[in-house]
Protein backbone atom coordinates (compact mmCIF):
# COMPACT_ATOMS: atom_id res chain seq x y z
CA UNK A 1 0.00 0.00 0.00
CA UNK A 2 1.36 3.42 -1.00
CA UNK A 3 2.33 5.90 1.69
CA UNK A 4 0.00 8.52 0.18
CA UNK A 5 -2.94 6.13 0.54
CA UNK A 6 -2.21 5.71 4.23
CA UNK A 7 -1.63 9.42 4.80
CA UNK A 8 -4.95 10.33 3.19
CA UNK A 9 -6.87 7.76 5.28
CA UNK A 10 -8.37 9.45 8.34
CA UNK A 11 -9.14 6.11 9.97
CA UNK A 12 -5.55 4.82 9.56
CA UNK A 13 -3.95 8.06 10.74
CA UNK A 14 -6.18 8.21 13.81
CA UNK A 15 -5.50 4.59 14.74
CA UNK A 16 -1.76 5.13 14.24
CA UNK A 17 -1.90 8.28 16.37
CA UNK A 18 -3.70 6.41 19.12
CA UNK A 19 -1.09 3.62 19.13
CA UNK A 20 1.85 6.04 19.20
CA UNK A 21 0.20 8.20 21.90
CA UNK A 22 -0.46 5.21 24.18
CA UNK A 23 3.10 3.91 23.74
CA UNK A 24 4.45 7.38 24.47
CA UNK A 25 2.22 7.74 27.54
CA UNK A 26 2.60 4.38 29.25
CA UNK A 27 6.25 4.07 28.21
CA UNK A 28 7.00 7.38 29.92
CA UNK A 29 8.45 8.91 26.77
CA UNK A 30 6.40 12.10 26.61
CA UNK A 31 8.64 15.20 27.04
CA UNK A 32 6.46 16.80 29.70
CA UNK A 33 9.03 19.33 30.85
CA UNK A 34 9.53 20.73 27.36
CA UNK A 35 5.91 20.43 26.29
CA UNK A 36 4.37 21.81 29.48
CA UNK A 37 0.62 22.65 29.67
CA UNK A 38 1.10 26.23 28.42
CA UNK A 39 3.12 25.09 25.41
CA UNK A 40 0.65 22.28 24.67
CA UNK A 41 -2.24 24.73 24.84
CA UNK A 42 -0.55 27.14 22.40
CA UNK A 43 0.42 24.34 20.01
CA UNK A 44 -3.10 22.90 20.08
CA UNK A 45 -4.71 26.27 19.42
CA UNK A 46 -2.38 27.05 16.50
CA UNK A 47 -2.83 23.59 14.97
CA UNK A 48 -6.59 23.74 15.34
CA UNK A 49 -6.84 27.23 13.82
CA UNK A 50 -4.95 25.97 10.76
CA UNK A 51 -7.17 22.87 10.50
CA UNK A 52 -10.45 24.73 10.85
CA UNK A 53 -9.38 27.48 8.45
CA UNK A 54 -8.45 24.95 5.76
CA UNK A 55 -11.58 22.83 6.34
CA UNK A 56 -13.95 25.81 6.28
CA UNK A 57 -12.25 27.28 3.22
CA UNK A 58 -13.67 24.36 1.23
CA UNK A 59 -17.20 25.53 2.08
CA UNK A 60 -18.53 27.58 -0.87
CA UNK A 61 -20.25 30.91 -0.39
CA UNK A 62 -23.48 29.87 -2.13
CA UNK A 63 -26.48 28.02 -0.66
CA UNK A 64 -25.73 29.17 2.90
CA UNK A 65 -28.85 31.31 3.44
CA UNK A 66 -30.32 30.10 6.79
CA UNK A 67 -33.75 31.57 5.98
CA UNK A 68 -34.04 29.68 2.70
CA UNK A 69 -32.78 26.41 4.17
CA UNK A 70 -34.38 26.58 7.60
CA UNK A 71 -35.05 22.84 7.98
CA UNK A 72 -31.45 21.95 7.14
CA UNK A 73 -30.12 24.50 9.62
CA UNK A 74 -32.52 23.34 12.33
CA UNK A 75 -31.41 19.72 11.88
CA UNK A 76 -27.76 20.68 12.16
CA UNK A 77 -28.31 22.75 15.31
CA UNK A 78 -30.58 20.23 17.06
CA UNK A 79 -28.49 17.16 16.21
CA UNK A 80 -25.01 18.68 16.25
CA UNK A 81 -25.34 20.98 19.25
CA UNK A 82 -28.28 20.04 21.48
CA UNK A 83 -28.63 16.25 21.20
CA UNK A 84 -24.87 15.69 20.88
CA UNK A 85 -24.33 17.54 24.18
CA UNK A 86 -26.88 15.74 26.37
CA UNK A 87 -24.96 12.55 27.24
CA UNK A 88 -21.66 14.25 28.28
CA UNK A 89 -23.58 16.79 30.37
CA UNK A 90 -25.61 14.09 32.11
CA UNK A 91 -22.36 12.21 32.77
CA UNK A 92 -20.78 15.30 34.32
CA UNK A 93 -23.71 16.06 36.63
CA UNK A 94 -23.73 12.42 37.79
CA UNK A 95 -20.04 12.65 38.69
CA UNK A 96 -19.67 16.27 39.82
CA UNK A 97 -20.34 15.53 43.49
CA UNK A 98 -17.70 12.79 43.66
CA UNK A 99 -14.01 13.23 44.47
CA UNK A 100 -13.33 13.12 40.73
CA UNK A 101 -15.38 16.15 39.80
CA UNK A 102 -12.37 17.93 38.31
CA UNK A 103 -11.63 15.04 35.95
CA UNK A 104 -15.32 14.86 35.04
CA UNK A 105 -15.22 18.55 34.05
CA UNK A 106 -13.67 17.41 30.79
CA UNK A 107 -17.12 16.10 29.83
CA UNK A 108 -18.40 19.69 29.90
CA UNK A 109 -15.87 20.76 27.28
CA UNK A 110 -16.83 17.77 25.13
CA UNK A 111 -20.49 18.74 25.43
CA UNK A 112 -19.81 22.38 24.57
CA UNK A 113 -17.79 21.83 21.40
CA UNK A 114 -19.40 21.61 17.94
CA UNK A 115 -19.11 18.67 15.56
CA UNK A 116 -15.83 18.15 13.72
CA UNK A 117 -14.90 20.50 10.90
CA UNK A 118 -14.21 17.43 8.75
CA UNK A 119 -17.93 16.60 8.57
CA UNK A 120 -18.09 18.33 5.16
CA UNK A 121 -15.18 16.51 3.47
CA UNK A 122 -16.35 13.21 4.98
CA UNK A 123 -19.87 13.88 3.69
CA UNK A 124 -18.47 14.41 0.20
CA UNK A 125 -16.39 11.21 0.34
CA UNK A 126 -19.30 9.15 1.68
CA UNK A 127 -21.87 10.58 -0.78
CA UNK A 128 -23.64 12.46 1.99
CA UNK A 129 -25.53 15.75 1.67
CA UNK A 130 -22.61 18.12 1.12
CA UNK A 131 -24.73 21.28 0.98
CA UNK A 132 -26.44 20.36 4.26
CA UNK A 133 -23.01 19.70 5.81
CA UNK A 134 -21.65 23.04 4.57
CA UNK A 135 -24.60 25.10 5.82
CA UNK A 136 -24.66 23.25 9.12
CA UNK A 137 -20.93 23.73 9.69
CA UNK A 138 -21.00 27.49 9.12
CA UNK A 139 -24.11 28.11 11.24
CA UNK A 140 -23.13 25.76 14.09
CA UNK A 141 -19.64 27.23 14.35
CA UNK A 142 -21.02 30.78 14.40
CA UNK A 143 -23.47 29.79 17.14
CA UNK A 144 -20.64 28.06 19.01
CA UNK A 145 -19.08 31.45 19.71
CA UNK A 146 -21.90 31.87 22.25
CA UNK A 147 -22.84 28.21 22.84
CA UNK A 148 -19.43 27.12 24.19
CA UNK A 149 -19.18 29.86 26.86
CA UNK A 150 -22.83 29.32 27.81
CA UNK A 151 -22.49 25.55 28.37
CA UNK A 152 -19.20 25.92 30.27
CA UNK A 153 -20.65 28.70 32.45
CA UNK A 154 -23.86 26.69 33.03
CA UNK A 155 -21.96 23.63 34.29
CA UNK A 156 -18.76 25.04 35.81
CA UNK A 157 -19.73 28.60 36.72
CA UNK A 158 -17.14 30.76 38.44
CA UNK A 159 -14.54 27.99 38.56
CA UNK A 160 -13.56 28.95 34.99
CA UNK A 161 -12.01 32.23 33.84
CA UNK A 162 -14.85 33.21 31.50
CA UNK A 163 -13.01 36.18 30.03
CA UNK A 164 -10.12 33.92 29.01
CA UNK A 165 -12.58 31.31 27.73
CA UNK A 166 -14.36 33.80 25.45
CA UNK A 167 -11.04 35.09 24.13
CA UNK A 168 -9.84 31.56 23.40
CA UNK A 169 -13.10 30.63 21.65
CA UNK A 170 -12.78 33.71 19.44
CA UNK A 171 -9.25 32.63 18.54
CA UNK A 172 -10.21 29.02 17.88
CA UNK A 173 -13.40 29.59 15.91
CA UNK A 174 -13.74 33.29 15.08
CA UNK A 175 -10.43 33.54 13.21
CA UNK A 176 -11.04 30.45 11.00
CA UNK A 177 -14.60 31.62 10.21
CA UNK A 178 -13.30 34.96 8.93
CA UNK A 179 -10.02 33.93 7.28
CA UNK A 180 -11.55 30.89 5.54
CA UNK A 181 -13.93 33.15 3.60
CA UNK A 182 -10.92 34.69 1.82
CA UNK A 183 -9.58 31.26 0.85
CA UNK A 184 -12.68 29.70 -0.72
CA UNK A 185 -11.36 30.26 -4.27
CA UNK A 186 -7.87 29.00 -3.46
CA UNK A 187 -7.32 25.66 -5.21
CA UNK A 188 -5.94 22.97 -2.93
CA UNK A 189 -5.42 19.41 -4.12
CA UNK A 190 -7.79 17.19 -2.14
CA UNK A 191 -5.07 14.62 -1.37
CA UNK A 192 -2.70 17.34 -0.16
CA UNK A 193 -5.48 18.79 2.01
CA UNK A 194 -6.28 15.35 3.43
CA UNK A 195 -2.63 14.74 4.31
CA UNK A 196 -2.30 18.13 6.04
CA UNK A 197 -5.48 17.64 8.07
CA UNK A 198 -4.64 14.03 8.99
CA UNK A 199 -1.12 15.00 10.10
CA UNK A 200 -2.60 17.76 12.25
CA UNK A 201 -5.04 15.27 13.79
CA UNK A 202 -2.17 12.82 14.40
CA UNK A 203 -0.17 15.52 16.17
CA UNK A 204 -3.09 16.63 18.38
CA UNK A 205 -4.00 13.07 19.37
CA UNK A 206 -0.38 12.39 20.31
CA UNK A 207 -0.06 15.70 22.14
CA UNK A 208 -3.25 15.20 24.16
CA UNK A 209 -3.40 11.45 24.85
CA UNK A 210 0.38 11.10 25.13
CA UNK A 211 0.57 13.77 27.84
CA UNK A 212 -2.51 12.87 29.90
CA UNK A 213 -1.84 11.58 33.40
CA UNK A 214 -4.00 8.48 33.74
CA UNK A 215 -2.37 7.41 37.00
CA UNK A 216 -3.97 8.01 40.37
CA UNK A 217 -7.53 7.49 39.13
CA UNK A 218 -9.80 4.59 40.04
CA UNK A 219 -10.62 1.98 37.40
CA UNK A 220 -14.34 2.73 37.71
CA UNK A 221 -13.74 6.33 36.63
CA UNK A 222 -12.20 5.18 33.35
CA UNK A 223 -15.09 2.76 32.87
CA UNK A 224 -17.54 5.60 33.47
CA UNK A 225 -15.78 7.79 30.89
CA UNK A 226 -15.64 4.88 28.43
CA UNK A 227 -19.36 4.16 28.84
CA UNK A 228 -20.23 7.83 28.37
CA UNK A 229 -18.02 8.03 25.26
CA UNK A 230 -19.49 4.83 23.79
CA UNK A 231 -23.03 6.08 24.34
CA UNK A 232 -22.16 9.48 22.84
CA UNK A 233 -20.42 8.16 19.70
CA UNK A 234 -21.72 4.66 18.98
CA UNK A 235 -25.06 5.07 20.77
CA UNK A 236 -26.09 8.34 19.17
CA UNK A 237 -24.69 7.29 15.79
CA UNK A 238 -26.70 4.08 15.73
CA UNK A 239 -29.79 5.86 17.09
CA UNK A 240 -29.75 8.35 14.20
CA UNK A 241 -29.02 5.58 11.68
CA UNK A 242 -31.88 3.34 12.85
CA UNK A 243 -34.47 6.11 13.35
CA UNK A 244 -33.78 7.93 10.07
CA UNK A 245 -33.58 4.74 8.01
CA UNK A 246 -36.88 3.58 9.52
CA UNK A 247 -38.37 6.97 8.61
CA UNK A 248 -37.27 6.47 5.00
CA UNK A 249 -34.62 9.19 5.00
CA UNK A 250 -32.17 8.68 2.15
CA UNK A 251 -28.49 7.83 2.46
CA UNK A 252 -27.19 11.35 1.78
CA UNK A 253 -28.97 13.10 4.61
CA UNK A 254 -28.54 10.15 6.95
CA UNK A 255 -24.75 10.07 6.55
CA UNK A 256 -24.36 13.77 7.28
CA UNK A 257 -26.79 13.71 10.20
CA UNK A 258 -24.92 10.78 11.78
CA UNK A 259 -21.59 12.59 11.40
CA UNK A 260 -23.01 15.79 12.90
CA UNK A 261 -24.44 13.95 15.90
CA UNK A 262 -21.65 11.52 16.73
CA UNK A 263 -18.37 13.11 15.63
CA UNK A 264 -17.29 15.91 17.99
CA UNK A 265 -14.45 18.39 17.42
CA UNK A 266 -12.13 17.11 20.12
CA UNK A 267 -9.48 19.65 19.13
CA UNK A 268 -11.61 22.49 20.51
CA UNK A 269 -12.26 20.51 23.70
CA UNK A 270 -8.54 19.79 24.10
CA UNK A 271 -7.46 23.39 23.57
CA UNK A 272 -9.99 24.77 26.05
CA UNK A 273 -9.50 22.08 28.68
CA UNK A 274 -5.68 22.23 28.64
CA UNK A 275 -5.84 26.00 29.07
CA UNK A 276 -8.65 26.18 31.63
CA UNK A 277 -9.14 22.83 33.37
CA UNK A 278 -6.14 20.43 32.88
CA UNK A 279 -7.48 17.60 35.13
CA UNK A 280 -10.43 17.28 32.72
CA UNK A 281 -8.10 15.92 30.04
CA UNK A 282 -8.58 12.43 31.48
CA UNK A 283 -12.20 12.41 30.28
CA UNK A 284 -11.30 13.93 26.91
CA UNK A 285 -8.35 11.59 26.25
CA UNK A 286 -10.53 8.57 27.08
CA UNK A 287 -13.24 9.90 24.78
CA UNK A 288 -10.71 10.38 21.96
CA UNK A 289 -9.78 6.69 22.10
CA UNK A 290 -13.44 5.69 21.72
CA UNK A 291 -14.12 8.22 18.98
CA UNK A 292 -11.14 7.02 16.94
CA UNK A 293 -12.60 3.51 17.14
CA UNK A 294 -15.97 4.93 16.03
CA UNK A 295 -14.41 6.68 13.03
CA UNK A 296 -12.69 3.44 12.01
CA UNK A 297 -16.00 1.59 12.38
CA UNK A 298 -17.86 4.14 10.26
CA UNK A 299 -15.17 3.98 7.58
CA UNK A 300 -14.99 0.19 7.38
CA UNK A 301 -18.51 -0.97 8.30
CA UNK A 302 -21.29 1.58 8.72
CA UNK A 303 -20.39 3.63 5.64
CA UNK A 304 -18.46 0.96 3.75
CA UNK A 305 -18.23 1.29 -0.03
CA UNK A 306 -20.19 -1.94 -0.54
CA UNK A 307 -23.04 -0.79 1.71
CA UNK A 308 -23.04 2.68 0.18
CA UNK A 309 -23.32 1.34 -3.38
CA UNK A 310 -26.08 -1.07 -2.36
CA UNK A 311 -28.19 1.60 -0.63
CA UNK A 312 -27.70 4.20 -3.37
CA UNK A 313 -28.65 1.64 -6.04
CA UNK A 314 -31.75 0.68 -4.05
CA UNK A 315 -32.77 4.36 -3.72
CA UNK A 316 -32.28 4.96 -7.45
CA UNK A 317 -34.36 1.90 -8.26
CA UNK A 318 -37.16 3.05 -5.96
CA UNK A 319 -37.19 6.53 -7.52
CA UNK A 320 -37.44 5.17 -11.07
CA UNK A 321 -40.07 2.53 -10.27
Amino acid sequence: MKAMTLLTSSAFMMMAAMAVALITNFGGYFPGETLNPDVRSDLTICTLVVMLTLSMSRIPLQNLNPLKYGKSIARAVILGMVIASIIPLVGYFLLKDTEYSMQAAGLVFIAATPFAGSVLPLSIILRGDAEHAARGTIVVYILSLAWIPFIVWLALGDSVDMEFLVKTVLELIGIPLVVSRFLTKLKINKDVLAVILNCCIFFMVWLSVGSTNFKGNEWWLFMAFIIIAVLRSFGLGFAVEVSEKKAGIHWGQRVTDILMTSYKNKGVAIALCVALYPPGMVAIATSILIEITWVAFMDSVLFSKKRMEKELASETQAETA
